[in-house]
């Protein structure tokens, strides 16, 4: 296994981009490495991506040397196997509101002994060709990102105890979700969210993990990231949008 330059980066306090892709297109994924992003997000949540789909994009990804990561559907264990036996370096869970659930998560992708997670000779193992599987299991505990997503003023006020759980890397806000389960969809840059965001991002720094955040724009990214979050994403289907809205703006007036 090779090693997580993602996850290396944010251990050594640096920012990390990347994007999440829902679109099963490998020539895609493989023309988005030409450029220095650090990671993708394979979306299994909001898309129709399957473990099989996962497992080629990860390819298209290894070969540009970018970080291959997956969005589970949900914190469902047998889940979360599926879609880190396809290679992906790691995993991003959507709504744990409580340490508990984190905790749930970080055994779903760790295996023994810190974790519950089946092993086999998988692709993610190099097929059990290239070392023993004690020695793939250990590394790939130390490897693995485990992103948990805090999209509820529940996680919210949880979620300094949701960092300090061991194995867990980053702490994840979706600003969608959290706007409307706080009664305010669609209002992400509303005062009440950036507070959420902010009280988050509070509690989590102390812990010395790193706090993730979707952005819509360049400079959504550099606001958030001088407040103090490192772990930075936007969407390929935002990027492609706003490139033909730019283009065609500027050849039709």
């Amino acid at each position: 296994m090779k090693p997580n330059q993602t996850k290396a980066k944010l251990r050594a306090g640096e920012v990390v981009y990347g994007c999440f892709n829902a679109l099963n297109e490998p020539r895609l994924v493989e023309l988005y490495g030409y450029q220095p992003w650090d990671y993708m997000v394979f979306d299994g949540e909001h898309g129709t991506l399957e473990p099989r789909d996962v497992e080629n994009l990860t390819r298209a990804a290894q070969l540009m040397g970018f970080t291959p990561l997956v969005r589970a559907t949900t914190n469902h264990q047998p889940t979360i196997l599926r879609y880190l036996d396809t290679g992906a370096m790691g995993v991003i869970v959507p709504w744990v509101n409580t340490a508990q659930e984190a905790e749930n998560v970080v055994r779903s992708v760790k295996y023994f002994p810190r974790g519950l997670r089946g092993l086999a000779g998988s692709r993610a193992a190099d097929y059990g060709q290239t070392m023993p599987l004690a020695e793939y299991s250990a590394q790939a505990n130390a490897e693995t990102l485990v992103v948990v997503q805090c999209e509820s003023p529940t996680a919210v006020e949880h979620s300094a105890a949701i960092a300090a759980v061991d194995g867990v890397d980053v702490v994840f806000v979706g600003p969608n979700d959290l706007a409307q389960s706080m009664g305010l969809t669609g209002q992400i840059d509303h005062p009440d969210v950036v507070a959420a965001v902010d009280r988050v991002i509070a509690a989590v720094i102390p812990t010395g993990k790193a706090v993730g955040i979707m952005v819509r724009s360049a400079e959504k990214a550099v606001f958030w990231r001088e407040r103090g979050v490192r772990f930075i994403s936007t969407s390929m289907e935002g990027l492609i949008a706003a490139g033909m809205k730019g283009y065609l703006s500027a050849v039709k007036g």
